[in-house]
C-alpha cells in the first residue's frame, strides 16, 4: 500500500535552514516554559488523595468540580473512567489532612448535588513515594537515552549518529514544552508515551538512513544533498502511512477512552507528528551539514599492497 501513487520529488535540503529556524524557535519556546511555568505535576509524582465516586446515574462532571469547590477542594481534579457513571477524584497533599476525613467530606460534597452516590475506593500515595516515582522516572528517561545513544554508536556512521540523537532529542523537549504551555497533567503514562516517542522517531529515522544508505551506494552521479532527497522521498510513503495508522489509533484513544488517558493520548499525537518531522527535517539535515558522503559510507578496504598478518 502506497501513500502516493506516483514517485514523489519534493526537494527537502535545500530548505534545511528555514527548518533549522523553525526548530530553534520551538525548542528555545519550549525550554523557557518548562523553565518559567514547569510542568504540571500530578500526583503520581506530587503524592495526594485518588477517590473512586460511584454515581446512579451519568454524573454531571461540571457540577461534581462545582460542589467541590464550593466545600474547599477547588484544586481537585475530576474525571470519568469506565463508565460515564464512575468518577476519579485526585486532591493534591496537605500537611497533617485525615484522609478518611477527606473522603467523607468529597462524598458529602458530592452529595448535595447527586445524592446516591457511594465511595468505592479510597487510595493514597504519600509525598516520598510521590518524590520516589518522580526520581525514578527521570532515570528510566536517563537511561533510555544512553542506551539509544549506545545503539545509535554501534548502528550508524558517527554523522548519521550526530543527526540521530539530536532528533531523539528533539522530539520530548517539544512535546514537554507544549505540556508546560498547556499545563496539562503530567504523570506516569504521560511519560511512558514520551519514552514511546522517543523510540517511534528513532524507527522513522532508522528507515530514512537506512535507505540514504542504499542511495549513496546505488548513486554516484548526484551531489549527497540530492541523494539525501531521493532517499527521503523513496521512504515517504511509507512514513507517512506509519504516521496516518498510528494517529488513527491515538485519536481514537483521546477521544474515547476519556481523561484517564488524556495525556498520554495527547503525548503520543505531538511525538508522531514531531517525530516524522524530524527524522525528514532535522536527522537528515544534520548529517548532510556534517559533509555526509558517499565515501563515509562505504566499507574500510586495505589499501593496495597491504601485507596480511603473518602466522
Amino acid at each position: 500500500m502506497e501513500f502516493f501513487k506516483k514517485q514523489t520529488n519534493f526537494r527537502f535540503m535545500p530548505l534545511r535552514k528555514r527548518w533549522y529556524a523553525i526548530s530553534g524557535i520551538l525548542i528555545f519556546a519550549s525550554l523557557a516554559l518548562i523553565a518559567v511555568r514547569g510542568l504540571n505535576l500530578g500526583i503520581d509524582f506530587t503524592g495526594g488523595v485518588v477517590l473512586e465516586l460511584s454515581f446512579p446515574q451519568a454524573a454531571n462532571l461540571d457540577e461534581v468540580r462545582g460542589a467541590l469547590a464550593t466545600a474547599g477542594h477547588g484544586d481537585a481534579t475530576v474525571q470519568s473512567f469506565g463508565s460515564d457513571r464512575d468518577v476519579l477524584v485526585r486532591l493534591l497533599p496537605k500537611p497533617g489532612e485525615n484522609t478518611a476525613q477527606v473522603g467523607q467530606d468529597v462524598l458529602a460534597a458530592v452529595e448535595s448535588t447527586a445524592p446516591g452516590v457511594q465511595l468505592r475506593r479510597t487510595e493514597v500515595v504519600g509525598a516520598q513515594i510521590g518524590a520516589e516515582l518522580a526520581e525514578q522516572g527521570a532515570l528510566a528517561a536517563l537511561f533510555s537515552f544512553l542506551l539509544i545513544m549506545a545503539y545509535v554508536a554501534f548502528r550508524f556512521q558517527w554523522k548519521l549518529g550526530v543527526g540521530s540523537i539530536i532528533a531523539a532529542l528533539h522530539d520530548p523537549i517539544l512535546v514537554l514544552g507544549f505540556f508546560a504551555a498547556t499545563q496539562l497533567t503530567f504523570d506516569l503514562p504521560t511519560l511512558a508515551a514520551i519514552l514511546a516517542v522517543v523510540g517511534y522517531s528513532l524507527n522513522d529515522t532508522v528507515v530514512v538512513f537506512d535507505r540514504i544508505r542504499e542511495r549513496f551506494v546505488m548513486t554516484r552521479n548526484r551531489s549527497p544533498a540530492e541523494t539525501i532527497d531521493l532517499a527521503i522521498n523513496d521512504t515517504l510513503s511509507r512514513t507517512l502511512m506509519t504516521s496516518v495508522t498510528t494517529l488513527i489509533a491515538v485519536f481514537s484513544l483521546l477521544f474515547i477512552a476519556g481523561d484517564v488517558l488524556r495525556g498520554f493520548s495527547v503525548a503520543l499525537a505531538i511525538g508522531v507528528f514531531v517525530g516524522t518531522y524530524s527524522s525528514i527535517f532535522v536527522a537528515s539535515s544534520v548529517a548532510l551539514d556534517l559533509k555526509l558522503s558517499a565515501r563515509d559510507l562505504m566499507p574500510a578496504q586495505r589499501e593496495k599492497g597491504a601485507v596480511d598478518e603473518m602466522p
